[in-house]
């Protein structure tokens, strides 16, 4: 037995010298503890607090009563989300029953060995929260960890057997039980944690109190940071490829950006982000931009800037979407005079643009769309993954109460996705910038994440009640899009289907179900990494892989067994699939050069839409 394991068995919990002030910095520490009752007193009264109020997108002004305890416990949400989990647990009586009945002896002995390595995980994977040697090194440490470890694989174990339950519910219940066993962590708890306890020591508490000082900041605005916001400035060192926004409407700016070839292919391409983030995404910096790097390929760029929603926005609907999809299309078929467009739909602006082809498709103008790309896309919602967690009825009534004002404030939608991967998106940064005081780094894509869009209610109801509960867009004839009833099997669209490997949005078996409900040529790729760096995986950046395969697979588990890996970015790969269906080139000058043609330019890219909150 090692010797930091013999210590706990024998009562010695280790030295703690290393985790206790120094008798010098104890006037240190009372400065700091006034300080922070200071800054706590400033947030409580209202108009003094820390948040920033420069920021227009981070403003906390208005914020939701969500985000008022006392306000919150009055609503009617709040009655609804009562009554849901008192329904869960009752259905989950079984699952608690599982659990008490752990036997006791089944504790670990605390005999580990004893390394600086993190632990590892069920999957073998390592355990970032305890990468820091005294999670390993120091008695009390270890006690704390594998206590965890083993109280956290029971609720885990008897959350995957519960029985009795509908399946809807057990999936609720794992996924409840994966967010408390997140939250639960001792990594997560001030004087749990060697690393900060030590790093309390060291700065004389200054740590905690800038902890606390980024807590509040974060109150305030009433979403949680990952980034120095301060280090971006939109058009210029994000979202800064250069460009013109050549027409707009109440719902979208069209963006023509400049090419930079002599020559360029005949059809230009016309890229659709989705709504429920800024359109640049795909246009972070010179170095990850997907929309530079195909300007350099001799494409003819043009991308939708969605309009974030306000009030006068509530009465639109998936038909308002789809229609600007199609006003666009013709927008870029007029201005360069070309008698089709190729098109990319980024995960739900694809699953529109899949229920417009087909709409299209039925009114006999498919032609029009010369071929489709979907980034992480879904047309089929069966294996939706863990955001269905959140459609039940309840959810949705939730999400309706929340909507009052005619638009869902896109910081419940951000919170949403956090708890997606609450160890990496909540946790993580609570440890980091609450509990260790660190700076936040400046990383665009951390921006562009925390960079929240508004979305119609209406609109945003319809789409989960649709698509995510219903699954209609797979029943053909079930959705009626603008007077037109859609099926999917009617299109004849040559489309590439991009998916990532590890997308906890859009799972890869979801994306798969494309394949089953197209009926024109297909082509399957599998991107490594996620919903986002499977998609942002530029060239030069040598990083990631891809596989490709038999498209004409009969399952994804049949293609994944034909599949080849390529290292590297799939970008190359697409843009010779791309150049299948498009092999005339045109030159760079006239209607090619924005703001030369038809259509004057309105302003620069990237335009007002994407900078309004």
């Amino acid at each position: 037995m090692n010797s930091a394991a013999s210590g706990i068995n024998n009562g010695n919990f280790g030295d703690w010298s290393a985790f206790m002030p120094a008798a010098g910095d104890m006037q240190a520490w009372t400065e700091v503890l006034h300080k922070a009752q200071s800054m706590m007193l400033s947030f409580a009264v209202g108009p003094d607090s820390p948040a920033s109020a420069s920021e227009s997108h981070d403003s906390g002004a208005a914020l939701s009563p969500l985000f008022d305890p006392a306000q919150w416990m009055t609503t009617a949400a709040a009655q609804l989300w009562a009554d849901q989990m008192q329904k869960m647990w009752q259905q989950g009586m079984d699952f608690w029953s599982q659990f008490s009945g752990v036997n006791p002896s089944a504790f670990p002995s605390f005999s580990m060995t004893t390394n600086a390595e993190a632990a590892p995980t069920n999957n073998g994977t390592t355990d970032r929260r305890f990468g820091h040697p005294d999670w390993h090194n120091h008695p009390a440490f270890i006690l704390l960890r594998e206590t965890y470890g083993f109280l956290s694989d029971q609720l885990m174990k008897a959350a995957m057997d519960v029985k009795g339950v509908d399946d809807a519910t057990k999936v609720k219940l794992q996924f409840a039980a994966r967010a408390v066993t997140d939250a639960m962590s001792p990594s997560n708890i001030a004087m749990m944690n060697p690393e900060v306890i030590k790093r309390a020591v060291e700065t004389r508490g200054e740590s905690l109190l800038k902890g606390l000082h980024n807590m509040l900041n974060d109150l305030s605005r009433g979403q949680l940071t990952h980034v120095d916001r301060s280090a971006f400035k939109i058009g210029e060192n994000i979202a800064a490829t250069p460009g013109k926004v050549v027409h707009e409407t109440d719902l979208y700016q069209l963006i023509q950006y400049s090419p930079t070839t002599k020559n360029l292919r005949a059809i230009p391409l016309l890229i659709f982000p989705p709504w429920i983030n800024r359109f640049y995404i795909l246009d972070l910096n010179p170095q990850k931009s997907f929309v530079q790097w195909a300007v350099e390929q001799g494409l003819s760029v043009f991308i939708v800037s969605w309009k974030s929603a306000d009030e006068s926005m509530a009465h639109m609907v998936w038909d308002d979407y789809v229609s600007a999809q199609v006003d666009a299309i013709h927008i870029v078929r007029d201005l360069l005079s070309v008698p089709a467009v190729h098109t990319i739909g980024y995960c739900v602006a694809g699953t529109t643009l899949a229920a417009t082809l087909a709409m299209l498709a039925a009114r006999g103008e498919a032609d029009i769309v010369q071929s489709v790309t979907f980034f992480t896309a879904q047309v089929d919602f069966e294996l939706a993954g863990d955001l269905k967690v959140f459609v039940d009825e309840t959810s949705l009534a939730l999400l309706q109460q929340l909507s009052s004002k005619g638009y869902l404030d896109g910081r419940y939608m951000a919170a949403t996705f956090n708890a997606l991967r609450g160890r990496d998106l909540i946790w993580n940064y609570v440890v980091n910038n609450y509990l260790l005081g660190q700076d936040y780094p400046a990383f665009d894509l951390l921006y562009w994440n925390g960079d929240t869009t508004n979305l119609p209610a209406k609109w945003h109801q319809q789409y989960l009640t649709d698509l995510y509960h219903h699954n209609h867009l797979v029943v053909p004839n079930a959705l009626t899009i603008c007077g037109t009833a859609i099926d999917l099997r009617l299109i004849q669209t040559p489309a590439f289907i991009q998916a990532g490997r590890e997308d906890h949005i859009a799972p890869l078996a979801s994306v798969w179900r494309i394949m089953d409900h197209l009926s024109g040529p297909k082509e399957f790729m599998i991107a490594g990494s996620g919903h986002i760096a499977g998609v942002v995986n530029p060239p030069a950046a040598g990083k990631y892989q891809y596989w490709t395969g038999d498209s004409h697979a009969p399952s994804l588990d049949a293609f994944e067994a034909s599949a080849q890996e390529t290292k590297g970015s799939w970008w190359p790969y697409w843009l010779e699939w791309l150049g299948t269906y498009d092999d005339q080139m045109v030159p760079a000058k006239g209607a090619r050069i924005p703001g030369k043609g038809k259509r004057k330019a309105i302003e620069d890219a990237p335009g007002r839409y994407v900078q309004m909150p």
